[in-house]
């Protein structure tokens, strides 16, 4: 998700080169870092995680949210049961930004079917049921074979600059993680972006310590490339109840079109190499003291933006709808 505003001055220094692929033919696996809630485009992110799990494509390890609120984690988990996939580990953010409360998650989760019963069944009446997030985040991370995970990061970075900040959480990312995919920044330069200034210090954690790769996906990548309304009313109509299309109904009044921020992040995390997007050269990510972000190049640098031509635009765009509305199991 994305937005704009401020605080201290952070410089961005990584060590690893470039994340290796996955081995051929193995699915990408994901843990999903969400501020669900805040932006509707975190719930299409989601959908198009659980569209390539279905493909084959990637294996969905953990969703952990970031958004502070009591219905964040009840949304994720009724969207995982929908797709038939109730399993999945959800960890809740301890003491996170934007508590606020936000229809489209709330809707949803409160809709009521035939007799009385919750429409969309979920096992989490309530955030506060959830594991705390940087628990759940060592527990799946050290369950995986060694650097094989990408961790697609469409939030605050609130959960992740935890997890690192613990005894061990670095070495242990070290070890299990490959890519960190994040939606983050404005390049090459612009207004401070909404996920970097929202929680400046973890941003600036992050940026700083986090050992492997990193690709951002900026804030005027998703700002170009706008999902359509059409979409929502069209394009799952094969679904008479949808937890995505209410959120999107729930977030602001129909129709609108929005941007694909997060959507982004996730297309690039799983099919990297498909040619919808091209990379700057590497380098390091600063973070000014309003939340501005610049890569400034070194060929040794391990930090990277994605950029698009409107090719490359149009492309994305066909295939974040194709997956977002991919019926379940398809």
């Amino acid at each position: 998700m994305t937005v704009i505003g401020a605080k201290g001055i952070l410089t961005v220094i990584v060590l690893l080169a470039a994340a290796p692929p996955p081995p051929a033919g193995e699915p990408v696996r994901i843990v999903f870092d969400t501020d669900m809630g805040n932006d509707v485009d975190d719930a299409l992110a989601l959908a198009m995680l659980h569209a390539f799990e279905s493909r084959g494509e990637a294996k969905l390890l953990a969703v952990t949210i970031t958004k502070d609120n009591r219905w964040a984690a009840p949304y994720v988990d009724l969207v995982n049961h929908y797709y038939g996939r109730g399993h999945i580990p959800i960890g809740m953010v301890r003491g996170g930004k934007t508590p606020e409360d936000s229809p489209m998650i709330r809707v949803p989760a409160e809709r009521r079917g035939a007799g009385g019963s919750r429409l969309y069944p979920r096992r989490l009446a309530d955030g506060g049921q959830a594991d705390e997030a940087v628990a759940v985040l060592k527990r799946v991370l050290d369950g995986q074979p060694d650097r094989s995970v990408v961790v697609v990061q469409v939030g605050f970075s609130t959960n992740l600059a935890r997890l690192i900040s613990e005894t061990g959480g670095r070495s242990l990312v070290s070890r299990k993680v490959r890519l960190l995919v994040v939606m983050a920044g404005q390049f090459p330069t612009g207004k401070p972006e909404y996920n970097v200034k929202t929680d400046l210090e973890a941003a600036g954690t992050l940026f700083a310590r986090w050992p492997t790769p990193i690709v951002a996906s900026g804030y005027e990548i998703g700002e170009h490339i706008l999902y359509p309304a059409r979409s929502i009313e069209e394009d799952f109509r094969w679904a008479p109840d949808h937890p995505v299309v209410d959120a999107y109904r729930a977030y602001q009044k129909m129709p609108y079109d929005r941007p694909t921020w997060d959507l982004t992040a996730v297309l690039h995390a799983v099919r990297p190499d498909r040619g919808y997007f091209s990379l700057s050269p590497s380098g390091t990510i600063r973070v000014d003291g309003q939340g501005r972000t610049s890569l400034s190049p070194d060929p040794n640098g391990t930090h990277r933006y994605l950029t698009a031509d409107a090719a490359g635009r149009a492309r994305s765009l066909e295939a974040m709808i194709q997956l977002a509305s991919q019926p379940p199991g398809r």
